[in-house]
Protein backbone atom coordinates (compact mmCIF):
# COMPACT_ATOMS: atom_id res chain seq x y z
CA UNK A 1 0.00 0.00 0.00
CA UNK A 2 1.45 3.37 -1.02
CA UNK A 3 -0.35 6.59 -0.11
CA UNK A 4 -3.19 7.69 2.17
CA UNK A 5 -5.62 4.78 2.28
CA UNK A 6 -7.92 6.66 4.70
CA UNK A 7 -9.48 9.65 2.91
CA UNK A 8 -12.28 12.15 3.48
CA UNK A 9 -14.74 12.64 0.66
CA UNK A 10 -16.34 15.87 -0.48
CA UNK A 11 -19.35 15.28 1.78
CA UNK A 12 -17.14 14.72 4.84
CA UNK A 13 -17.51 10.97 5.04
CA UNK A 14 -14.39 8.93 5.71
CA UNK A 15 -13.47 6.10 3.35
CA UNK A 16 -10.88 3.33 3.79
CA UNK A 17 -9.24 1.30 1.00
CA UNK A 18 -7.71 -2.14 1.43
CA UNK A 19 -7.28 -5.43 -0.35
CA UNK A 20 -9.98 -8.04 0.03
CA UNK A 21 -9.32 -11.25 1.98
CA UNK A 22 -8.01 -13.05 -1.13
CA UNK A 23 -5.61 -10.22 -1.95
CA UNK A 24 -6.67 -9.86 -5.59
CA UNK A 25 -9.37 -7.18 -5.34
CA UNK A 26 -9.45 -3.68 -3.86
CA UNK A 27 -12.27 -2.93 -1.45
CA UNK A 28 -13.53 0.23 0.18
CA UNK A 29 -15.80 0.92 3.09
CA UNK A 30 -17.37 4.27 3.86
CA UNK A 31 -19.12 6.05 6.70
CA UNK A 32 -22.86 6.21 6.02
CA UNK A 33 -22.72 9.79 7.26
CA UNK A 34 -19.89 11.76 8.92
CA UNK A 35 -19.16 10.11 12.24
CA UNK A 36 -21.72 7.38 11.65
CA UNK A 37 -21.59 3.61 11.12
CA UNK A 38 -19.69 2.15 8.19
CA UNK A 39 -20.81 0.24 5.12
CA UNK A 40 -19.65 -3.31 4.53
CA UNK A 41 -16.58 -3.64 2.27
CA UNK A 42 -17.35 -3.49 -1.44
CA UNK A 43 -15.12 -4.12 -4.44
CA UNK A 44 -13.95 -1.11 -6.47
CA UNK A 45 -12.49 -1.10 -9.95
CA UNK A 46 -14.71 -3.73 -11.55
CA UNK A 47 -14.21 -7.45 -12.01
CA UNK A 48 -10.53 -7.50 -12.95
CA UNK A 49 -8.18 -9.23 -10.54
CA UNK A 50 -5.08 -7.30 -9.48
CA UNK A 51 -1.83 -8.01 -7.70
CA UNK A 52 -1.61 -6.94 -4.02
CA UNK A 53 0.19 -3.66 -4.75
CA UNK A 54 -1.89 -0.49 -4.52
CA UNK A 55 -1.23 3.25 -4.76
CA UNK A 56 -3.80 5.79 -3.56
CA UNK A 57 -3.80 9.54 -4.17
CA UNK A 58 -6.41 12.26 -3.68
CA UNK A 59 -6.57 15.62 -5.45
CA UNK A 60 -7.84 18.98 -4.24
CA UNK A 61 -11.11 18.13 -6.02
CA UNK A 62 -11.38 15.20 -3.52
CA UNK A 63 -11.39 12.61 -6.34
CA UNK A 64 -9.41 9.50 -5.42
CA UNK A 65 -7.04 7.83 -7.89
CA UNK A 66 -6.16 4.16 -7.48
CA UNK A 67 -3.30 2.40 -9.28
CA UNK A 68 -2.37 -1.28 -9.20
CA UNK A 69 -0.78 -4.03 -11.28
CA UNK A 70 -2.90 -6.68 -12.96
CA UNK A 71 -1.75 -9.95 -14.57
CA UNK A 72 -1.89 -9.93 -18.37
CA UNK A 73 -0.24 -12.99 -19.92
CA UNK A 74 1.75 -15.61 -17.96
CA UNK A 75 4.78 -13.95 -16.37
CA UNK A 76 3.74 -10.41 -17.32
CA UNK A 77 1.69 -7.61 -15.78
CA UNK A 78 0.43 -4.14 -16.61
CA UNK A 79 -0.51 -1.13 -14.54
CA UNK A 80 -4.17 -0.14 -14.20
CA UNK A 81 -5.90 3.01 -12.94
CA UNK A 82 -9.36 3.77 -11.56
CA UNK A 83 -10.98 7.00 -10.35
CA UNK A 84 -13.35 7.15 -7.39
CA UNK A 85 -15.27 10.42 -7.58
CA UNK A 86 -17.22 10.03 -4.33
CA UNK A 87 -16.73 7.33 -1.69
CA UNK A 88 -20.41 6.32 -1.55
CA UNK A 89 -20.58 5.84 -5.34
CA UNK A 90 -19.07 3.09 -7.45
CA UNK A 91 -15.54 3.70 -8.73
CA UNK A 92 -14.78 3.57 -12.44
CA UNK A 93 -13.52 0.24 -13.74
CA UNK A 94 -9.80 -0.39 -13.97
CA UNK A 95 -8.34 0.99 -17.20
CA UNK A 96 -4.93 -0.06 -18.56
CA UNK A 97 -1.87 2.18 -18.23
CA UNK A 98 0.59 -0.21 -19.83
CA UNK A 99 4.10 -1.00 -18.63
CA UNK A 100 7.03 1.42 -18.12
CA UNK A 101 9.23 -0.96 -20.14
CA UNK A 102 6.46 -1.76 -22.67
CA UNK A 103 6.08 -5.30 -21.32
CA UNK A 104 7.30 -7.55 -18.57
CA UNK A 105 6.41 -8.37 -14.99
CA UNK A 106 5.92 -5.99 -12.07
CA UNK A 107 8.81 -3.59 -11.56
CA UNK A 108 7.88 -2.25 -8.11
CA UNK A 109 5.22 -0.59 -6.01
CA UNK A 110 3.47 2.25 -7.90
CA UNK A 111 2.80 5.69 -6.45
CA UNK A 112 0.25 8.32 -7.52
CA UNK A 113 -0.33 11.99 -6.76
CA UNK A 114 -2.60 14.64 -8.29
CA UNK A 115 -1.61 18.13 -9.46
CA UNK A 116 -3.55 21.39 -9.04
CA UNK A 117 -5.40 20.79 -12.30
CA UNK A 118 -6.70 17.42 -11.11
CA UNK A 119 -4.37 15.36 -13.31
CA UNK A 120 -3.03 12.13 -11.83
CA UNK A 121 0.69 11.36 -12.14
CA UNK A 122 1.74 7.73 -11.75
CA UNK A 123 5.31 6.88 -10.76
CA UNK A 124 6.88 3.43 -10.64
CA UNK A 125 10.40 1.96 -10.57
CA UNK A 126 11.43 0.62 -13.95
CA UNK A 127 13.47 -2.39 -15.02
CA UNK A 128 16.63 -0.31 -15.37
CA UNK A 129 16.63 0.64 -11.70
CA UNK A 130 15.35 4.18 -12.30
CA UNK A 131 11.86 5.71 -12.16
CA UNK A 132 9.24 6.15 -14.87
CA UNK A 133 6.15 8.37 -14.88
CA UNK A 134 2.93 8.66 -16.84
CA UNK A 135 0.58 11.62 -16.38
CA UNK A 136 -2.93 12.48 -17.42
CA UNK A 137 -3.26 15.11 -20.17
CA UNK A 138 -5.13 18.38 -19.75
CA UNK A 139 -7.88 17.44 -22.21
CA UNK A 140 -8.24 13.80 -21.21
CA UNK A 141 -6.30 10.61 -21.77
CA UNK A 142 -2.73 9.92 -20.77
CA UNK A 143 0.62 11.11 -21.99
CA UNK A 144 3.43 8.68 -22.81
CA UNK A 145 5.60 6.88 -20.30
CA UNK A 146 8.58 9.06 -19.38
CA UNK A 147 11.90 7.72 -18.14
CA UNK A 148 12.89 10.10 -15.32
CA UNK A 149 16.35 8.51 -14.95
CA UNK A 150 17.96 7.60 -11.66
CA UNK A 151 19.55 4.25 -10.85
CA UNK A 152 19.66 1.61 -8.11
CA UNK A 153 16.29 2.70 -6.70
CA UNK A 154 15.32 0.52 -3.73
CA UNK A 155 11.94 0.17 -2.08
CA UNK A 156 8.68 2.06 -2.67
CA UNK A 157 8.70 5.69 -3.85
CA UNK A 158 7.17 8.59 -1.94
CA UNK A 159 5.16 11.22 -3.85
CA UNK A 160 3.17 14.30 -2.94
CA UNK A 161 1.85 17.55 -4.41
CA UNK A 162 3.30 20.85 -3.22
CA UNK A 163 1.16 23.84 -2.25
CA UNK A 164 2.00 25.21 -5.70
CA UNK A 165 0.13 22.27 -7.21
CA UNK A 166 3.29 20.77 -8.71
CA UNK A 167 4.10 17.13 -8.09
CA UNK A 168 7.21 15.94 -6.26
CA UNK A 169 8.62 12.40 -6.12
CA UNK A 170 11.31 10.86 -3.92
CA UNK A 171 13.26 7.61 -4.03
CA UNK A 172 16.08 5.99 -2.10
CA UNK A 173 19.17 4.25 -3.46
CA UNK A 174 21.80 2.43 -1.36
CA UNK A 175 23.82 5.65 -1.04
CA UNK A 176 21.54 8.61 -1.85
CA UNK A 177 18.12 10.21 -1.81
CA UNK A 178 16.63 11.29 -5.13
CA UNK A 179 14.05 14.02 -5.73
CA UNK A 180 12.15 14.91 -8.90
CA UNK A 181 10.15 18.16 -9.19
CA UNK A 182 7.92 19.74 -11.81
CA UNK A 183 9.09 23.15 -12.99
CA UNK A 184 5.65 24.13 -14.33
CA UNK A 185 2.10 22.84 -14.83
CA UNK A 186 2.05 19.55 -16.72
CA UNK A 187 5.82 19.45 -17.23
CA UNK A 188 7.97 16.34 -16.83
CA UNK A 189 9.51 16.24 -13.33
CA UNK A 190 13.25 16.92 -13.31
CA UNK A 191 15.78 15.06 -11.17
CA UNK A 192 17.66 17.22 -8.67
CA UNK A 193 21.22 16.61 -7.62
CA UNK A 194 21.24 13.41 -5.50
CA UNK A 195 21.74 13.86 -1.77
CA UNK A 196 24.36 11.53 -0.27
CA UNK A 197 22.30 10.00 2.54
CA UNK A 198 21.29 6.47 3.42
CA UNK A 199 17.67 5.66 4.18
CA UNK A 200 16.27 2.32 5.19
CA UNK A 201 14.29 0.97 2.21
CA UNK A 202 10.54 1.19 2.66
CA UNK A 203 10.62 4.09 5.15
CA UNK A 204 9.99 7.08 2.85
CA UNK A 205 7.00 9.35 3.40
CA UNK A 206 6.40 12.73 1.68
CA UNK A 207 4.21 15.59 2.88
CA UNK A 208 3.55 19.18 1.79
CA UNK A 209 4.50 21.17 4.90
CA UNK A 210 4.35 24.84 3.79
CA UNK A 211 3.78 27.07 0.80
CA UNK A 212 7.45 26.69 -0.09
CA UNK A 213 8.37 23.16 0.91
CA UNK A 214 7.58 19.50 0.78
CA UNK A 215 9.23 17.35 3.44
CA UNK A 216 10.52 13.81 3.06
CA UNK A 217 10.48 11.73 6.24
CA UNK A 218 12.70 8.64 6.37
CA UNK A 219 14.57 6.45 8.82
CA UNK A 220 18.36 6.52 8.57
CA UNK A 221 20.77 3.65 9.20
CA UNK A 222 21.14 4.67 12.85
CA UNK A 223 17.39 4.27 13.42
CA UNK A 224 16.48 7.95 13.59
CA UNK A 225 13.53 9.53 11.77
CA UNK A 226 14.81 12.43 9.69
CA UNK A 227 13.14 15.23 7.73
CA UNK A 228 14.57 16.58 4.46
CA UNK A 229 13.32 19.63 2.57
CA UNK A 230 15.98 19.71 -0.12
CA UNK A 231 17.82 22.95 0.63
CA UNK A 232 19.71 21.69 3.68
CA UNK A 233 20.91 18.43 5.18
CA UNK A 234 18.24 16.10 6.64
CA UNK A 235 17.26 17.06 10.19
CA UNK A 236 16.86 14.52 12.98
CA UNK A 237 13.31 14.44 14.37
CA UNK A 238 13.41 11.61 16.94
CA UNK A 239 14.36 7.92 17.20
CA UNK A 240 12.10 5.66 15.16
CA UNK A 241 9.47 3.88 17.24
CA UNK A 242 9.64 0.80 15.03
CA UNK A 243 11.06 -0.54 11.75
CA UNK A 244 8.36 0.57 9.30
CA UNK A 245 7.59 3.92 7.68
CA UNK A 246 6.02 6.81 9.55
CA UNK A 247 2.63 8.16 8.57
CA UNK A 248 2.36 11.94 8.63
CA UNK A 249 -0.34 14.60 8.46
CA UNK A 250 -0.27 18.37 8.81
CA UNK A 251 -2.98 19.54 11.20
CA UNK A 252 -3.95 22.19 13.72
CA UNK A 253 -3.41 21.35 17.38
CA UNK A 254 -4.47 23.94 19.96
CA UNK A 255 -4.28 26.67 17.34
CA UNK A 256 -0.79 25.73 16.14
CA UNK A 257 0.27 24.40 12.73
CA UNK A 258 1.68 20.99 13.61
CA UNK A 259 2.94 17.84 11.93
CA UNK A 260 1.65 14.63 13.47
CA UNK A 261 3.59 11.40 12.98
CA UNK A 262 2.42 7.85 13.65
CA UNK A 263 4.32 4.57 13.48
CA UNK A 264 3.86 1.00 14.64
CA UNK A 265 6.18 0.71 17.64
CA UNK A 266 8.33 -2.27 18.56
CA UNK A 267 5.65 -3.14 21.13
CA UNK A 268 3.08 -3.47 18.33
CA UNK A 269 1.10 -0.46 19.57
CA UNK A 270 0.77 2.74 17.54
CA UNK A 271 3.08 5.55 18.61
CA UNK A 272 2.23 9.21 17.99
CA UNK A 273 4.45 12.31 18.03
CA UNK A 274 3.67 15.93 17.14
CA UNK A 275 5.74 19.07 16.73
CA UNK A 276 5.36 22.54 15.16
CA UNK A 277 5.53 22.09 11.40
CA UNK A 278 9.07 22.47 10.01
CA UNK A 279 10.43 23.21 13.50
CA UNK A 280 12.08 19.90 14.25
CA UNK A 281 14.38 21.68 16.71
CA UNK A 282 11.37 22.10 19.04
CA UNK A 283 11.60 18.40 19.84
CA UNK A 284 9.16 15.52 19.62
CA UNK A 285 8.56 12.31 21.54
CA UNK A 286 6.45 9.22 21.08
CA UNK A 287 3.31 8.32 23.03
CA UNK A 288 1.88 4.83 22.45
CA UNK A 289 -1.82 4.13 22.08
CA UNK A 290 -4.21 1.26 21.45
CA UNK A 291 -3.74 -2.52 21.38
CA UNK A 292 -0.72 -4.35 19.96
CA UNK A 293 -1.08 -4.96 16.21
CA UNK A 294 0.47 -7.53 13.86
CA UNK A 295 3.64 -6.52 12.06
CA UNK A 296 1.79 -6.12 8.74
CA UNK A 297 -0.85 -3.74 10.15
CA UNK A 298 -1.44 -0.52 8.18
CA UNK A 299 -1.69 2.89 9.85
CA UNK A 300 -3.32 6.06 8.51
CA UNK A 301 -3.85 9.63 9.71
CA UNK A 302 -6.33 12.27 8.58
CA UNK A 303 -9.01 14.69 9.69
CA UNK A 304 -12.73 14.04 9.95
CA UNK A 305 -15.62 16.28 8.88
CA UNK A 306 -15.34 18.22 12.15
CA UNK A 307 -11.65 18.91 11.60
CA UNK A 308 -10.56 16.51 14.33
CA UNK A 309 -7.47 14.36 13.91
CA UNK A 310 -8.44 10.76 13.17
CA UNK A 311 -6.16 7.72 13.17
CA UNK A 312 -6.95 4.30 11.72
CA UNK A 313 -5.39 0.87 11.69
CA UNK A 314 -6.16 -2.07 9.43
CA UNK A 315 -4.93 -5.66 9.46
CA UNK A 316 -4.66 -7.07 5.90
CA UNK A 317 -6.71 -10.18 5.21
CA UNK A 318 -9.27 -9.31 7.88
CA UNK A 319 -12.12 -6.86 8.50
CA UNK A 320 -10.25 -5.36 11.46
CA UNK A 321 -10.55 -1.62 10.82
CA UNK A 322 -10.15 0.42 14.02
CA UNK A 323 -10.32 4.17 14.53
CA UNK A 324 -9.72 6.80 17.15
CA UNK A 325 -10.35 10.55 17.20
CA UNK A 326 -8.72 13.35 19.10
CA UNK A 327 -10.63 14.37 22.19
CA UNK A 328 -12.11 17.86 22.48
CA UNK A 329 -9.49 18.98 24.97
CA UNK A 330 -6.00 20.51 24.85
CA UNK A 331 -3.09 18.35 23.76
CA UNK A 332 -3.18 15.17 21.73
CA UNK A 333 -5.40 13.04 23.93
CA UNK A 334 -7.16 10.34 21.89
CA UNK A 335 -10.43 8.56 22.43
CA UNK A 336 -10.47 4.81 23.00
CA UNK A 337 -9.86 2.82 19.83
CA UNK A 338 -13.07 1.42 18.36
CA UNK A 339 -13.68 -1.16 15.66
CA UNK A 340 -15.53 0.38 12.73
CA UNK A 341 -19.16 -0.54 13.29
CA UNK A 342 -21.01 -1.75 10.18
CA UNK A 343 -24.65 -0.93 9.51
CA UNK A 344 -26.77 -2.17 6.65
Amino acid sequence: MNGDWLIRGRDGRLCAYAFGPRGDTVECRTERFPGGPWTAPRVVGGDQRVHPLLAVGQGADTYVHLVSWRPTVPGESGLVHATHFQPHLAALDWSPLGHPNKKGDRTGVPAVTVDAEGRAHVFVPNRGGGVSMRGQKEKGGWGPWRDLKGKDVKGPLAVTTAASGRVVAYAATPDALLRWRQEGPGTVPVLDEPLPARARPGTLRALATSAEHTTLFFTDEQGDVRAWRGEEEPVRVLPAAGPGPVTAVRCELDGHDCTLLAQRAESGRIAFAAYPTELESAGAWWTESGPALPVDARIALGEDAAGRVVAASFVPGTDDLRLTHRKDEPGLALQAWQQAATSG
